[in-house]
């Protein structure tokens, strides 16, 4: 099946502007994917210059990802996904990995980016036995999203909320954590919660971090380990915690270097 836009938003009509980067056209830039513009291309090459780290990071939280959601499929049986910030289609992408394991899992992406929207229409396929799905949303309307996950979702059944890169995004005055609390609310006991976030690790971070905030991009907020710990409150948060992502359930292969993500995922008792 191919995904559709299930949200009420104008997203398909909205204006790119290729003149502002965009951390989706970056990130899409430093995975190596085709879908960025010269403007995400400079503030991706401006930012690595002061943090070269950034594309490992970039690297290791797609491989988190791929991490989580085979063991959320697999291990814990989950069939239901709610990707929120999910970003430029690429490779490993949610449905791919849970649908891998389980065809039958029903993944709905939520983001506000156009172009987003234009590449998910055309790149992000199901399974047949499965569904995927896509919603114009922004992770500030969290009912808006539970109310467009719900045409998808059977919320009333275990779903995994995966939050990867995105509540960075967030300033602290907006509350993420009642964002967070908003979209664990509608779902129910026996979900999970699934985040990874940058950290200021490092001088180069911050600086890199400060320097793209100024640029005219959307900001981030970077945060503490035992900030992001905090989003997990109420939860029953799995071995090994919040950790470096690349100390998060490695396998052999594992690069062993650590990164500044940081990220962790919980069950809703």
């Amino acid at each position: 099946m191919t995904v559709s836009s299930a949200g009420t938003g104008s997203g398909p009509q909205r204006k790119i502007d290729t003149t502002v980067a965009h951390s989706a056209r970056i990130w899409n830039y430093w995975l190596g994917g085709k879908d960025n513009f010269a403007a995400d291309r400079a503030a991706g090459d401006k930012f690595r210059e002061v943090f070269p780290d950034i594309v490992d990071g970039a690297r290791e939280c797609r491989a988190f990802l791929v991490r989580a959601v085979t063991y959320l499929a697999r291990d814990a049986g989950v069939r239901q996904f709610l990707d929120i910030g999910t970003g430029l289609p690429t490779s490993q992408n949610t449905h791919e990995v849970a649908q891998r394991v389980a065809p039958e899992c029903r993944v709905v992406y939520v983001d506000n980016d156009p172009l987003v929207l234009a590449h998910a229409r055309a790149l992000l396929t199901s399974e047949p036995e499965g569904v995927t799905e896509y919603i114009d949303a922004d992770l500030r309307e969290p009912d808006k999203i539970l109310a467009g996950a719900a045409e998808t979702l059977d919320l009333t059944r275990p779903t995994a909320l995966m939050l990867l890169g995105i509540l960075g995004h967030i300033s602290d005055a907006e509350d993420p954590r009642w964002i967070v609390r908003r979209l664990l609310d509608g779902l129910p006991a026996g979900s999970y919660l699934a985040v990874c976030d940058a950290v200021p690790m490092s001088e180069a971070a911050v600086q890199a971090q400060r320097q793209y905030n100024e640029d005219g991009a959307v900001p981030y907020h970077l945060r503490r380990p035992a900030e992001i710990a905090r989003f997990f409150d109420g939860l029953e948060l799995l071995d090994p915690g919040v950790v470096d992502v690349t100390r998060w359930r490695p396998g052999p292969s594992c690069r062993r270097a650590p990164v500044q993500q940081f990220g962790g995922v919980g069950r809703k008792p």
